[in-house]
């Protein structure tokens, strides 16, 4: 059995991230591997993948903010909001020549904080059972409905501009579930100009950084984060002893409510393996996810 733990994995261009998946699957000789999201094949960056039982960590690192390096091409619209589709309409050289400096950073201001995000028609949401990008690619119709996202950062590093197009770099931090190909493609209509997407790397999600990521070709037993160690990231460790760790392994509850300075934390017994994850109980502790002992060793 492969040993549990977390791996980080920078996700080059050109393959999905089910293809890395499959490769992490072979190196490692265990199927069990989940992810805390994906990446388009277009993109680049940090992909977390549990293995073994720290899939059951997957849970509480799914919806953390997330970080992204991208590109913004304003002038030229395509049916998936990104490099990847088909063009269908280019604005005319004039119209990009005449959108200002100001009225850029005035769009990005409207698209910066809470705000209604309708996500991009070719994209992995369901609906009525169906991937939104398997309907728009057979023709089909596909409404979306608006979702509140958060834009707590989008900066622009660089502006590139030429005869009829103007190229943004950009970074944005946001909540789990933007769309960066929606913000590339709003901002363009703000502006009149329309926009795509042509580069989107992912740095960070949680306090996950790539930097700290192995390549495809690196992946190996010994780039697996221990199970302790990446939940102790995640929510904060809480040391407990041994008698904690049995109850909290058997179901019931300990004292300590008032050991949580946050909502959560893994509770770590004295020989270094996380037991679980708790949560405060009023003056008491509940295990909401308990690790497998023997995944946890």
């Amino acid at each position: 059995m492969a040993r549990a733990g977390i791996l980080l994995v920078d996700k080059p261009g050109g393959i999905t991230s089910h293809d890395v998946v499959a490769r992490a699957r072979r190196a490692l000789g265990t199927r069990k591997i989940g992810h805390a999201g994906t990446l388009d094949p277009m993109a680049t960056g940090l992909l977390v993948l549990g293995v073994e039982g720290a899939t059951r960590l997957l849970t509480f690192i799914v919806g953390a903010d997330k970080t992204y390096e991208a590109t913004i091409l304003l002038g030229i619209d395509t049916d998936s909001d990104d490099a990847d589709g088909e063009e269908t309409a280019r604005a005319d050289a004039a119209e990009v020549a005449a959108v200002t400096d100001a009225a850029i950073a005035a769009g990005i201001s409207d698209l910066t904080g809470e705000i209604d995000q309708v996500p991009s028609t070719v994209s992995a949401i369901k609906v009525a059972g169906r991937r939104a990008y398997d309907l728009a690619r057979a023709g089909e119709t596909v409404e979306l409905k608006a979702r509140r996202v958060t834009v707590s950062r989008f900066d622009v590093c660089a502006t590139r501009r030429d005869a009829a197009t103007i190229a943004l770099d950009v970074v944005v931090d946001c909540s789990s579930g933007t769309y960066i190909r929606a913000l590339a493609r709003d901002l363009g209509r703000a502006l009149g100009v329309g926009g795509h997407l042509t580069a989107l790397r992912r740095t960070r999600i949680g306090s996950f950084d790539v930097a700290s990521a192995a390549s495809v070709d690196d992946i190996a037993d010994d780039a697996l984060v221990d199970p302790a160690v990446a939940a102790a990231t995640v929510v904060g460790g809480l040391a407990v002893g041994d008698d904690d760790a049995r109850d909290l392994r058997h179901g019931k509850r300990i004292d300590g409510g008032g050991r949580l300075t946050g909502e959560r934390a893994a509770a770590i017994d004295p020989g270094g393996r996380l037991v679980g994850i708790v949560e405060r109980r009023g003056s008491q502790l509940k295990s909401v996810m308990n690790m497998p002992e023997e995944a946890a060793r």
